[in-house]
């Protein structure tokens, strides 16, 4: 499959659907006319045509939250791709870590729900922000300004309450919130180092054998 091969619109476009290549999230939906591809391609970096400015613009060109390239699929009619990425940091202008973070309600009404399975990134990226620009009164800032060890003792400290909550009998309503404390302040471990959540995620498929069940 090669350029040539994709079905181009009358306006010399195809669509492009966006994937987190780790996690399988659509993080969008745009535009790629051949120069797009190309530039794709060659660079390794999401390259979009924008319609509205009639310009080809690079994903993160303003905001700094390009898309790394993983791999390119072509659909069975060749008139649209996917593009599955890594990337760093949101890929919606609202600071969501997909654009489709709304759904339809039982009523047709738009919701700004988060899926539940983007909130790990979502908390994530809001780690990375309060790294780069300190808020004052960030409780994230504050933590992460008193340094790893400081961030280690916390997470030692949430451990304890998660086997506590669990041995103690405390509900399953309380393992849930101490587990939640936890993995949250982890992020924060991950962030401080500068440590990417999708390299925890690849080692864990790691440690799964060929027919998909851990490994001991």
């Amino acid at each position: 499959m090669t350029i040539d091969d994709l079905a181009f619109d009358s306006r010399g476009l195809v669509p492009a659907v966006v994937q987190d290549a780790d996690t399988g999230t659509v993080l969008t939906l745009a535009w790629m006319n051949r120069e797009a591809v190309e530039r794709t391609l060659t660079t390794g970096l999401v390259h979009f045509w924008s319609r509205s400015r009639q310009t080809l613009w690079r994903k993160g060109e303003t905001s700094g939250h390009v898309q790394h390239v993983v791999r390119i699929h072509v659909d069975c009619d060749a008139d649209a791709v996917l593009v599955q990425v890594h990337p760093e940091g949101p890929a919606c202008h609202t600071g969501n870590p997909s654009c489709f973070y709304r759904r339809f309600d039982e009523r047709g009404a738009p919701t700004d729900t988060m899926p539940t399975a983007n909130m790990l990134e979502r908390l994530e990226e809001i780690i990375r922000s309060r790294k780069s620009a300190p808020p004052a009164g960030s409780y994230v800032a504050t933590l992460l300004g008193k340094g790893e060890p400081a961030i280690c003792r916390k997470i030692g400290e949430e451990a304890i309450e998660v086997v506590t909550a669990a041995l103690g009998g405390e509900g399953d309503l309380r393992v849930v919130a101490e587990v939640a404390d936890l993995w949250f302040h982890t992020l924060v471990l991950l962030g401080a180092r500068g440590i990417p959540l999708r390299e925890v995620l690849a080692e864990l498929a790691s440690r799964h054998v060929a027919r998909g069940s851990p490994s001991s």
